[in-house]
């Protein structure tokens, strides 16, 4: 019973290759600082991250050969970038509409594509909470886990609580 159980295990465990992968993961940044004159520098941060992975497989690998050439395989690349900073804008969107977050020395200042002279304005408070401003409605409102701008309102009318979500667009 002991050498079928082992029989079994040693054919197991030589029809079985483990994935063997090679990883290349490389990250660029720069930092930028402008001064336009207004005594408040601008600074400008770009992230670039590279991540590259191959799988690595021999030729012949059933041969009894001792050293064994590797085999060509693709490389899968990735990359991405980050641009954050001061003055950078955050696009975010609302029942269909798209909205523009711009930083300012006080917070942010919110407009829509449509009418950009028309805009709201975002204070930030002490325990991390905006206080949003925008056509004479003042609300209160949060970034949630997601990166989503989340407004809730009190309204008059209903006596409740009326929860407005900005989806904040990938760039």
């Amino acid at each position: 019973m002991k050498n079928i159980a082992v029989i079994i295990m040693l054919a197991l465990g030589s029809t079985m290759s483990a994935q063997v992968k090679n990883v290349t993961k490389e990250s660029t940044t720069t930092t930028v600082t402008v001064d336009n004159g207004t005594g408040r520098p601008k600074k400008v941060v770009k992230t670039e991250n590279t991540n590259a992975t191959q799988n690595i497989e021999l030729q012949d690998a059933e041969s009894n050969k001792l050293n064994k050439d590797m085999k060509r395989t693709p490389v899968e690349v990735n990359r991405s970038t980050t641009v954050s900073g001061d003055g950078i804008p955050t696009y975010y969107e609302t029942n269909g509409q798209r909205y523009i977050f711009v930083p300012d020395a006080n917070g942010y200042k919110v407009s829509s594509s449509t009418d950009v002279n028309n805009f709201g304005v975002m204070r930030k408070t002490s325990n991390g909470q905006y206080i949003y401003h925008s056509n004479g409605r003042t609300s209160l409102g949060y970034i949630d886990a997601n990166g989503n701008f989340v407004v809730e309102s009190y309204d008059d009318k209903t006596d409740g609580v009326t929860v407005e979500t900005y989806t904040r667009l990938k760039q």
